[in-house]
């Protein structure tokens, strides 16, 4: 009687697993490679040439970009690549709107207040243009005698702020900001401004084919980074791993020339 009773109710317990992994296969998908991979939304400046711009199409591109998208695939997770205002950029982070921001950012002792950064992987210095109809002078802009037009929150908008109006030289009225540099290329265009103040690559790529000149350079030795979330500790380590096997990757000189770095 026992015995009978134990093979009925062992026999119910089989059927009834056959049953339930029959559930299991009929009504569960395996996630796809491609849905296990990770999204990172990454933050540009969408006019910042040659480290990221937006071309007329809408497609992303520029050093970094195409950096960024190598280092994707090489790591085994997408990327979606978002332009923002760069004065918002960090808040951005911050907030989660954003994963990270790979679009040339100086490394300063300020912004690690606020983000971590990943190891440096190029080196800007500052220059400055004025028209070319101009007679202005590097002499007088370190003095501090020129109405100077920059980009809200880039390191040479921060050169002016430090080094001319801090110590009185010049009145804080003559540094103009602009939420993107080429509404600082057109002032200048249109002589509302006597010199613009941007990182050098960027600066050439911006007045290629107007009627400015360069009129020197201020060294700034700027380590450019991407910036991460404090938390993001993991983050951080897959792109720099990410970063140095680009950096000895064929393909890092490749971008170099690409870009007239």
């Amino acid at each position: 009687m026992n015995r009978k009773t134990g093979c009925i109710i062992t026999g119910g317990i089989i059927v009834l697993l056959i049953f339930l992994a029959g559930c299991i296969t009929a009504n569960t998908t395996l996630p796809t490679e491609e849905e296990q991979r990770p999204l990172y939304i990454v933050g540009i400046d969408g006019e910042y040439l040659p480290y990221t711009f937006i071309e007329a199409d809408g497609t992303a591109r520029g050093f970094d970009v195409d950096s960024i998208r190598w280092i994707a695939e090489k790591k085994g997770f997408d990327v979606k690549i978002q332009p923002m205002a760069w004065d918002g950029i960090i808040p951005a982070l911050q907030s989660g709107k954003i994963d990270m921001v790979y679009s040339g950012m100086t490394i300063t002792d300020e912004r690690k207040k606020m983000v971590s950064f990943s190891n440096p992987y190029w080196k800007v210095n500052q220059s400055v243009a004025v028209h070319k109809e101009s007679k202005k002078t590097m002499d007088e802009f370190k003095a501090g005698k020129l109405i100077i037009g920059a980009q809200r929150g880039t390191t040479g908008a921060f050169w002016v702020e430090d080094n001319l109006i801090r110590i009185g030289l010049m009145p804080v009225g003559n540094l103009k900001l602009y939420d993107s540099f080429p509404d600082a290329v057109l002032d200048l265009q249109n002589k509302h401004l006597d010199a613009i103040i941007y990182d050098t690559p960027p600066l050439m790529d911006a007045i290629a084919g107007e009627p400015f000149i360069l009129i020197g350079d201020i060294y700034t030795g700027e380590d450019i980074g991407v910036a991460f979330r404090k938390e993001d500790t993991h983050l951080l380590a897959t792109i720099n791993d990410g970063i140095f096997q680009l950096m000895n990757d064929p393909y890092w000189e490749e971008l170099i020339e690409k870009y007239d770095m």
